[in-house]
């Protein structure tokens, strides 16, 4: 996998405020350049970003959506995944309430959730990934929460919380030496997951204090301590405006390691990091400090030990935008000490929203207009997606929610939740830098860790990039024993009545995937095995898409309910008023008629199986009375079809029709199953209790249906299951048969929304829209401008904008604006 940001060989290694040259050892840092590069090509990470159009719904909604896949290391618009996976889950029952799956096109997946009417009030989450990342697990899922609320349902006040603070205290470079000064970052968080804002002090074993501290930003902060031998350390703390002081152990202090200290903040062309050591001068050898984001390699240095202290200078050009990972190893190439850093490079899209006019007034036609452009100010042909919703009937959460950038950069790349994502994205925030390295001191990593890359032992991955639908199982014998090389047919019935085919063969292990497919909404599926020789058996097939997967859901998301009583009845009143109006419209697209009664008679569903032909010129119905001792079709048509001669028995029969033949001798016809072109062997292999008919065709019927290849004639297999009256839910199973039904792809329906320029009687309604439009595919064109319109509703408020996207080769943009309707 080529990447822009990857080193090799000497041009990797630089030793950066040291001259001892001697000491390089290249060798170990090529082995962690190849051991990580070999790690990213077997298991590369995919991300998922998704886009809905806001974030408080009613039952009987939709939620408008857009997901967006990346490749994990450049963040370009991952092509290889076409199929995007999105679950919403009860967060107090961790079920699933609805599942969807989308079509994935050049890494955009436009696409919507219908929301149950039978839906309570409450908190749900919303995940998202494709099938490659499950073998990572749900902690790389996209996940975001959710309000669903009712109008006979009130939401759950929050439970009073405990003052008492959950702190943790997380030494920069993971541990405490006695004798060295390092700093320690620390982490305050509420019983439900949120920040506390705290303020404390640390004493030592003799209650003298060491140092104070207080919290700078969402309950993160850090202090200075130097560690004395014999001295044990506590820390005590208590919420801002609290009276009530609690008591928490400090890390263990240790006799010897090593300190890294980094500051990423003092000078804008290098990252500066510091190292101190315990061991004696006349340690042979040296330490290597790795940096790399998302598993490329960006810069390494060694040092010798007989140094004590020394300070290595990274130059911050040399990284893209976003997390790095900065390892030191010991001299046995142990990772001792580990700091995150982010390098803001600014390397990212600029998307601005502005509508042409100040305000409007309700039911104007509004014309937003939207620019994007690069980090150099040069216009960018792109596709966004937009929503733009009532911002009293669409609030947010939490001040500074994620964005696509946020996700991409940061969230994607760390453990747990991170709080308001958004601020570290604010360029009018004047604190953002130092916010987010108090971010890397207390945010876990969990992309990789060191010892599974330089172990050299990769797991094998379980699940494949799937581009497209799957239909992947086992085959098992009578005695639970894997069917080895079993032949197998797949059916798939779709709801318009056409049909489609496909052959296939199991492995040594029962194992079989169909792959590449593409069905949309509830389809049939029908899967026979047959053994290597023809045969039919008691098989047992599974098919995996039927097994759900399992819902992991460490702890409840939390969402502060920021809606007022008076507001909350004022949304449910609204948002209700205009389902209640969808619904109305729908229904008056149903034409009611007058009862009456039709004489006639009721004309028989087209066969599409006889799609090419009108009438056979020969047909053998098939049925226990014919079939009974027979191998294959043909031994059933044997001899009951003028002017068809089967000659040899079983699977190495021949037929001829009107004694076919040209220069090279006898012609066989061509054959074909349900009217779909097959080979004889696959038609030779259908069980006869399997089949329904078998039609013959010569002459010109043969030609239509098969043209050149037609000059012998032509057989098609008429099959039960192909039959326009064939259930695969209702119909008895056959051994060694799966009939089931599967669910495709999501279609993707259009957003509606009224439009006030011609007058209609439905206008005399109130329109009180929660999201007033909704643009999955917005393109900007060659000088990065693109418009929307849409109509304002009834209400006087602010409409909030909200445009998302990014370019094929992974530069990311989020931009906000505001409408005032009055």
């Amino acid at each position: 996998m080529n990447h822009p940001y990857r080193f090799v060989g000497a041009a990797l290694l630089l030793l950066l405020t040291l001259t001892a040259s001697r000491f390089i050892d290249d060798s170990f840092v090529n082995t962690v350049v190849e051991k990580l590069s070999a790690y990213n090509q077997q298991l590369p990470r995919e991300k998922v970003y998704v886009q809905t159009d806001r974030d408080l719904y009613v039952p009987g909604e939709t939620i408008w959506l857009k997901g967006y896949l990346f490749e994990g290391i450049g963040h370009g618009i991952d092509s290889a995944s076409r199929v995007l996976y999105i679950d919403l889950i009860d967060a107090q029952t961790s079920k699933p309430v609805a599942q969807v799956k989308l079509k994935a096109m050049q890494g955009q997946a436009p696409g919507q959730i219908a929301l149950p009417d039978s839906l309570g009030t409450g908190t749900y989450l919303l995940q998202a990934y494709t099938g490659w990342m499950r073998n990572f697990g749900p902690d790389y899922y996209f996940t975001k929460t959710l309000t669903l609320l009712r109008a006979d349902e009130a939401p759950e006040r929050p439970a009073e919380v405990s003052l008492k603070p959950d702190v943790q205290f997380l030494p920069e470079s993971g541990q405490l030496i006695t004798g060295m000064n390092s700093r320690v970052a620390f982490k305050a968080i509420n019983a439900l997951g949120k920040s506390m804002d705290l303020q404390g002090f640390v004493l030592d074993n003799k209650n003298d204090t060491v140092v104070g501290f207080t919290s700078q930003h969402l309950g993160m902060g850090f202090f200075a301590i130097t560690p004395e031998a014999g001295q044990t350390y506590t820390a005590f703390a208590r919420a801002t405006g609290s009276q009530e002081w609690f008591k928490y152990p400090m890390p263990a202090i240790q006799s010897s390691g090593v300190v890294l200290t980094v500051d990423n903040m003092s000078n804008p062309n290098n990252v500066k990091v510091f190292v101190q050591h315990t061991k004696p001068p006349t340690t042979a050898g040296v330490v290597t400090l790795v940096a790399q984001t998302r598993g490329i390699v960006v810069h390494a240095a060694q040092a010798p030990l007989t140094k004590k202290a020394f300070q290595i200078q990274l130059p911050r050009d040399k990284f893209p935008d976003g997390i790095a990972q900065l390892t030191l190893f010991d001299e046995q190439n142990k990772p001792v000490a580990e700091r995150l850093i982010f390098v803001d490079r600014k390397d990212r899209l600029t998307v601005k929203i502005a509508p042409e006019k100040a305000s409007y007034k309700p039911r104007e036609a509004v014309t937003v207009d939207v620019t994007v452009t690069d980090p150099a100010g040069q216009p960018v042909e792109t596709t966004l997606s937009l929503a733009i919703t009532d911002g009293k009937l669409a609030p947010t959460f939490e001040p500074n929610p994620a964005s696509l950038v946020s996700h991409l950069l940061l969230s994607s790349d760390l453990v747990g939740t991170i709080e308001q994502p958004g601020g570290y994205f604010d360029e009018t925030n004047t604190n953002r830098a130092q916010n987010l390295d108090l971010l890397m001191m207390t945010q876990g990593w969990r992309r990789f860790t060191w010892n599974d890359v330089l172990s050299g032992t990769i797991p094998q991955p379980t699940y494949v990039v799937e581009d497209g639908l799957l239909l992947s199982g086992q085959v098992m014998r009578a005695n639970k024993k894997p069917a080895e090389n079993v032949n197998l047919t797949f059916m798939l019935l779709k709801k318009d009545s056409t049909r489609a085919m496909l052959m296939g063969q199991a492995d040594e292990k029962g194992r079989f995937m169909a792959s590449e497919l593409e069905f949309y909404d509830s389809t049939g599926v029908f899967v026979q095995a047959l053994s290597p020789k023809g045969g039919t058996r008691d098989y047992t097939i599974t098919l995996d898409q039927l097994i759900k997967p399992a819902v992991r859901i460490v702890k409840a998301p939390y969402n502060p309910l920021i809606l007022g009583p008076d507001a909350l009845a004022d949304f449910l009143k609204r948002t209700n008023e205009y389902l209640e109006i969808e619904r109305q419209i729908r229904r008056n697209q149903e034409v009611m008629l007058n009862a009456v009664t039709v004489k006639a008679k009721r004309e028989k569903p087209r066969d599409t199986r006889r799609m090419m032909y009108s009438e056979p010129d020969r047909s053998v119905k098939f049925d226990p009375m014919n079939t009974g001792g027979a191998l294959t079709f043909l031994d059933v048509i044997r001899s009951r079809v003028p002017g068809v001669q089967v000659t040899g028995s079983g699977f190495e029969a021949r037929v001829q029709i009107r004694a076919a033949a040209n220069f090279q001798g006898a012609i066989e016809p061509a054959f074909f199953l349900d009217g779909s072109p097959v080979s004889k062997d696959a038609v030779l292999s259908i069980p006869v209790s399997d089949i329904d008919a078998v039609d013959v065709l010569t002459g010109g019927g043969a030609t239509i249906m098969a043209g050149s290849n037609g000059a012998g004639g032509v057989i098609n297999v008429l099959t039960k299951r192909g039959s326009p009256d064939f259930d695969p839910a209702t119909a008895p199973p056959t051994p060694g048969t799966l009939a089931t039904r599967m669910v495709g792809f999501a279609r993707l329906r259009e957003f509606y929304a009224p439009r006030y320029d011609q007058p209609k009687p439905e206008h005399i309604r109130p329109d009180y829209r929660a999201t007033l439009h909704w643009s999955p595919m917005l393109k900007t064109g060659p000088d990065g401008k693109a418009k929307a319109t849409f109509y304002a509703s009834d209400a006087r408020t602010k409409l909030r904008l909200i445009a998302e996207g990014a370019t094929l080769t992974g530069k990311a943009g989020s931009g906000r604006g505001e409408v005032t309707v009055e």
